[in-house]
């Protein structure tokens, strides 16, 4: 069983992209999703090792196989630049929607020892800008835009004795990337045939996450996570528009949760998790030096997307409607990591949602099966360039916007 769902998990994972906190999800498993992505006190399917490993020892044996259907609305507009040509606003959406997969398996091995595995899109990226907003600068021709997609598959054991546990999953991580319409910024690089229009590459890597899960009193469950840098392998046909010749590594992030049990019918849970975003130099450098000449694209410490560390806040309710029947609501705010001063570049990239809020239902289907449904609204969020465009490059300033809509389902199995 578990072959067959890497497998597939494998297949799919092309169709993935995806970005709500910065490039990260806002939550996985779609339990959780409907929550406001709430996990790390409250373990609810097989899934619950992406959000904190040692939940898995709460949930018993299960099978859980879920899709997101993931459409943000992305754009940019260029505003008061000295280039006419180049003011106005520009669509990212020439690609529209997105799949993104998970699949979980959990099996108990003794009443202290348990095992699964979860396989699921860590986060991801994409823009399509049919009018390429670089063209008007001699930067690029034809569409314009990125393509950012993470898998994680993560075997895990989690320990249990009383009402503790403690977990450890090793996360197996593989991306891919393409860049396209960017040509023109060749001329800067330390490597100019491995900017942009060079198709697909990926990479592998891995990471570990570690949590601890205790329920303190009949009523209240706390939670804590930590997940390493995944050091991954680099974009090598890339190597000329990331940091360090292609370096991409996926930032450490850690966080804590609660979980109240109001009532035998009501529980409310919240996280905060903190991303190190402004950790990974591909991710996080400024692209300061790059406009003033003073360092190449895919240098050693070079350019990136100035994007800096972020702190996310979840709060979530489930309230047992029936008892075939469970309502989910859940909220979802952070700060953009985005700064002012670095929208230009990130036209590549906005990922500046803030505000989300989620719905959900689970409907038991018979004694051992369940269905799930989520859906997720992010607020549309717009960022005003300050001091975005040198003076070099005409001028102006470059505005960010984006909103997300998703529609999730799974179908969880207790064997």
């Amino acid at each position: 069983m578990i072959k067959r769902m890497l497998l597939v998990a494998t297949l799919l994972a092309p169709l993935a992209a995806q970005a709500t906190t910065g490039y990260f999800q806002h939550g996985y498993g779609i339990k959780a999703k409907a929550m406001g992505g709430v996990g790390i006190a409250l373990p609810q399917d097989a899934l619950a090792a992406a959000s904190n490993p040692a939940g898995i020892a709460w949930i018993g044996n299960r099978i859980d196989v879920g899709a997101d259907w993931f459409t943000p609305d992305r754009g940019a507009e260029i505003a008061g630049s000295l280039n006419p040509a180049a003011n106005g606003t520009y669509d990212g959406n020439d690609t529209a929607s997105f799949l993104i997969p998970e699949f979980g398996y959990n099996r108990v091995i003794s009443p202290s020892l348990t095992f699964g595995v979860a396989v699921y899109g860590n986060g991801g990226m994409n823009t399509d800008y049919k009018d390429n907003p670089f063209a008007k600068y001699g930067l690029g021709s034809g569409n314009a835009g990125v393509d950012l997609m993470q898998l994680f598959i993560a075997p895990t054991l989690a320990w249990k004795s009383g009402n503790h546990s403690f977990g450890a999953s090793l996360n197996l991580a593989y991306q891919r990337f393409k860049a396209e319409g960017i040509q023109g910024f060749a001329g800067f690089s330390a490597s100019p045939g491995n900017v942009s229009n060079n198709g697909y590459d990926d990479s592998t890597g891995f990471g570990v996450r570690l949590g601890w899960t205790g329920q303190v009193s009949p009523a209240v469950t706390l939670g804590a996570t930590y997940q390493t840098k995944t050091k991954m392998g680099k974009f090598d046909k890339y190597s000329g528009l990331f940091a360090n010749q292609g370096e991409f590594d996926i930032p450490e992030n850690y966080g804590a949760g609660i979980a109240f049990k109001a009532s035998p019918k009501l529980t409310v849970a919240a996280d905060v998790l903190r991303i190190n975003y402004g950790d990974i130099p591909a991710v996080g450098n400024p692209v300061d030096c790059f406009f003033l000449g003073a360092c190449q694209l895919g240098s050693t410490d070079g350019p990136g997307f100035g994007w800096q560390n972020t702190t996310v806040y979840k709060i979530g309710v489930a309230w047992a409607l029936k008892p075939d029947m469970t309502l989910r609501a859940g909220y979802v705010t952070l700060k953009q990591p985005i700064p002012a001063s670095q929208t230009f570049f990130n036209i590549l990239a906005p990922g500046v949602v803030e505000d989300h809020l989620t719905l959900g239902l689970t409907m038991e289907m018979s004694r051992t099966s369940e269905l799930t449904f989520m859906y997720m609204h992010a607020f549309e969020k717009e960022v005003n360039g300050s001091g975005s465009i040198p003076a070099g490059f005409a001028g102006g300033e470059a505005n960010l916007r984006m909103s997300q809509d998703s529609l999730g389902v799974a179908y969880g199995w207790r064997y």
